[in-house]
């Protein structure tokens, strides 16, 4: 049987990861996987994690399954942090939440949700997007269809994204990035997030939120700003949270699928199609990042100590931000990539060509996707200007 299948090329990060750990080149720097670093290029482990994970060791006493929507502390500790603790949308019980593994986890939920429960609707997505935003709605059978949202001369084109929104059939659903847009680092201002909302309410369409990097935009409360209009506003929102970024919590797999209906009737009834999607698709979530989550969330000194580091991780990357612009001012390019300092979250799309980044790993071993995306949190203060005397190299 297995001898027609035919093999297929690997994931394109996957394959940076594999080339970065073989080159020997000590000044090698990897701006491709999408993990957080600190100055050391580690992805640590927050102390504030630590500390709930060594209070979970001495007090658990099961290892029983959580429930196909996971366990209710971790769902009522991750609404409050996306939604607000004073959100009406709470207050009304309009809003479920499903635990799930990870953020991809919670889309592919999503995805899975709108196959049953909204046939024939399309999923529209910001082109370009994450790349495995394809590749999820592809493998639930949902149709996908896209809208501009960077434009040829590396921006924001806010105004091809409205145009296209205005011929989106009625009932289709739209994913938009509530912050720190991946891969091109360019977001919404709020005066955007208002007309789309417009646009959304006028044409009834259905929104899909991605919330993957919360704390890492401008604050926790600030990047949840178009998350929380548009669940405050509309009947119906779809919103995917993780908890791998702003917790550090990678491999633990600590997501969120989260539906908002129009009252209290209608959310248990979408509730009860997700608990349907969750068993179909993986049964239980996996218990260990939901708890580490609640315990920090529901403990007032860890959160307070959460906060700080979120903090830290934030100031960082809006520091390497500015600092690289700095470094690119001695080649006469300051002004040239002056965005990537008005972008927010670990990603930016820095404008390189497919062959300059070529250029870059294989003269220099720096690595990146060769779409020209850079995870600017790969970058330390030590490495800035030989990244930017190698940037200026190949764009000259």
């Amino acid at each position: 049987m297995f001898e027609q299948i035919e093999r297929v090329p690997g994931d394109a990060i996957l394959g940076l990861i594999d080339a970065f750990k073989k080159d020997t080149n000590p000044n090698k720097v990897d701006l491709g996987v999408g993990v957080y670093r600190d100055a050391s290029g580690n992805t640590p482990v927050l102390e504030s994690v630590k500390i709930a994970e060594e209070r979970l060791l001495s007090s658990e006493t099961t290892k029983s399954y959580i429930g196909s929507h996971g366990d209710p502390a971790y769902g009522s500790a991750v609404l409050s942090l996306v939604l607000g603790e004073a959100s009406p949308v709470l207050e009304t019980n309009r809003a479920s939440l499903t635990q799930s593994p990870g953020g991809t986890g919670a889309l592919r939920l999503a995805a899975d949700f709108i196959k049953a429960n909204l046939p024939g609707k399309a999923i529209w997505l910001s082109s370009p997007t994450w790349p495995n935003h394809l590749g999820i709605f592809d493998a639930a059978g949902v149709e996908r269809k896209s809208y501009p949202y960077v434009s040829a001369d590396n921006a924001l084109d806010f105004d091809g994204m409205v145009e296209t929104f205005e011929t989106i059939p009625e009932g289709d659903v739209v994913l938009l990035h509530a912050c720190c847009h991946n891969p091109s680092g360019f977001d919404l201002s709020k005066a955007q997030w208002q007309q789309v909302l417009e646009i959304i309410t006028r044409r009834k369409l259905l929104p899909l939120i991605d919330f993957a990097y919360q704390g890492f935009g401008d604050g926790l409360d600030d990047d949840a700003y178009g998350v929380r209009l548009l669940a405050e506003s509309l009947d119906e929102v779809i919103i995917t949270s993780s908890c791998s970024k702003n917790f550090g919590i990678y491999r633990e797999r600590t997501g969120a699928l989260i539906l908002i209906a129009k009252d209290q009737e209608q959310m248990e009834n979408v509730r009860s199609q997700a608990a349907i999607t969750a068993r179909e698709n993986y049964s239980n979530p996996p218990a260990h990042g939901g708890a580490i989550v609640s315990t920090i969330l529901n403990d007032n000194a860890l959160r307070i100590q959460w906060l700080g580091e979120v903090d830290e991780m934030r100031q960082r990357i809006n520091s390497l931000r500015r600092n690289f612009v700095k470094a690119m001012a001695p080649y006469g390019l300051e002004e040239r990539f002056r965005f990537i300092e008005q972008q927010r979250g670990m990603f930016s799309f820095t404008g390189l060509t497919p062959e300059q980044v070529d250029r870059l790993r294989d003269e220099f071993s720096i690595y990146m996707v060769r779409s020209g995306r850079a995870n600017v949190a790969g970058l330390s203060h030590d490495v800035l200007d030989y990244v930017a005397k190698a940037i200026a190299t190949v764009v000259k």
